[in-house]
């Protein structure tokens, strides 16, 4: 065995990336405060080839040096927006996007039985605030909860952590 050189991987260039198909999947940040966080999103994002990424309320946008640091570069491979107001962007979207927050509630549904089968075909995951999680006047607005089951003494993953599991879900079910 022996590990692949960069130039191995035969990965897309930029320009190639953006103009390929990418799975029905946006990811809104709900006022995630580390940029650091923000580029890793990015990074995920960008394996994952998804559509957009939706930077809301005090969510750090780009250029910036700590996005810039984790997302080594997805910042420009990634389509992104900011908007003020993540409630009235999950409004927008929920017209033809199946709204669904990555949070700990009462209704979630666990991860291991998570079916991406909307029959709008698209769908927007939510990804919160890392101390106070997705925001109440989300919560109240999304279709669903999708929980990742966990097994230990913290009551989290980090957000980011959080985005690449749910991420990599969607799209492995998507391809299927």
């Amino acid at each position: 065995m022996r590990k692949l050189k960069l130039h191995e991987l035969n990965r897309d260039s930029i320009e190639e990336f953006r103009s390929k198909d990418k799975y029905p999947v946006v990811v809104v940040l709900d006022n995630i405060r580390s940029a650091l966080n923000v580029g890793s999103i990015f990074r995920s994002s960008d394996a994952m080839n998804i559509e957009h990424v939706h930077l809301c309320g005090i969510t750090a946008k780009p250029p910036h040096k700590e996005i810039n640091k984790t997302a080594i570069g997805a910042t420009e491979s990634v389509s992104w927006s900011y908007h003020e107001s993540a409630e009235e962007l999950v409004s927008e979207l929920k017209t033809d996007h199946c709204i669904i927050a990555v949070e700990q509630t009462d209704a979630s549904v666990s991860l291991d039985n998570f079916k991406l089968d909307d029959p709008r075909g698209k769908y927007a995951l939510i990804l919160g605030n890392e101390v106070e999680g997705v925001s109440d006047a989300l919560i109240d607005r999304v279709d669903m909860a999708l929980e990742i089951p966990q097994f230990g003494t913290k009551h989290s993953f980090n957000v980011s952590v959080c985005a690449g599991i749910v991420l990599w879900e969607a799209v492995k079910q998507l391809r299927n």
